[in-house]
């Protein structure tokens, strides 16, 4: 019965529920056609939901999918990461779910309607599939040529992101705790329009602090859905660090113009690492 039930699975290229299609192939998940951004083990988890619907998958039966047991992962945070983004894309509720429901301290359960499309190419005869010549090498498909990349280390860039908003935190509290400073080094170095440059600064300043406690407290606190505030608060926050990437030519008579240029170059780099270990956050494990 279990090599029958395999076989049947192995056949099946999408599932269909609702408004929704989740393609095995090509691993995306789609609604009313418009592929939707959801990364692989949440959408492994999916699957492995869609594949039972109205049965309970346990934890574990999860754990052993999505994580191998040589795998050192914090599991418990891991699925329910994944699990939290599924439901975020689904548009659904642990407290009122439509799609995905959590069974406490056992699993969770796809209670909705679900319809398999079979795999036409699965379903040949035997005696044909065994009469066409396998592929070659180079006319295998990429997904399986190639093998997965490793995953970047996510609490290592966690603890990067953290670190470099506390380093403009500290610019800009060091910046507010001495303004008779900062408008002297912006009258020396931009004379004429010193006055208009302070104001940017005490103002984009003020700003800052506000967000970047932010995004502080939401990389704390893990909150899930960081990547896509972090996406609309881009712009405006490359606008601000690059505004504050020339700050160190106001202490240049300190540091020297090299030490000041590179400090300049170095900062211009930040906006684009931030970005990349946002990137890191969301795919790492």
């Amino acid at each position: 019965m279990l090599n029958f039930y395999r076989r049947c699975m192995a056949t099946v290229s999408k599932y269909r529920f609702a408004n929704f299609e989740a393609d095995l192939k090509a691993a995306e998940l789609r609604r009313n056609g418009t592929r939707l951004k959801l990364q692989l083990q949440p959408f492994q988890v999916l699957v492995a939901l869609l594949e039972r619907p109205q049965d309970v998958v346990t934890r574990e039966e999860l754990r052993q999918r999505l994580w191998p047991q040589d795998t050192f992962v914090d599991f418990d945070h891991g699925l329910n990461t994944a699990m939290a983004k599924l439901r975020d894309v689904l548009g659904d509720s642990a407290t009122s779910p439509r799609y995905v429901e959590t069974i406490a301290k056992r699993g969770y359960r796809f209670i909705g309607e679900v319809s398999a499309v079979p795999d036409a190419a699965a379903v040949l005869p035997a005696t044909e599939k065994a009469s066409q010549p396998a592929p070659s090498s180079e006319e295998a498909p990429a997904s399986a040529a190639e093998p997965e990349l490793p995953r970047a280390s996510r609490t290592t860039a966690r603890i990067l992101f953290t670190l470099s908003q506390i380093m403009y935190l500290v610019f800009y509290l060091c910046a507010l705790f001495r303004l008779d400073q900062l408008y002297r080094a912006s009258e020396m170095v931009w004379r004429g329009a010193g006055h208009i440059v302070f104001a940017i600064y005490l103002v984009t300043a003020l700003i800052g602090v506000a967000v970047r406690l932010y995004l502080l407290t939401a990389t704390a606190f893990d909150y899930h859905l960081l990547g896509k505030k972090y996406r609309v608060l881009f712009p405006a926050l490359f606008v601000l660090d690059m505004l504050w990437a020339l700050s160190p030519l106001l202490i240049e008579d300190r540091l020297g113009m090299g030490l000041a240029l590179a400090s300049v170059a170095a900062l211009i780099y930040m906006p684009f690492a931030q970005k990349t270990l946002m990137k890191m956050m969301k795919s790492g494990t």
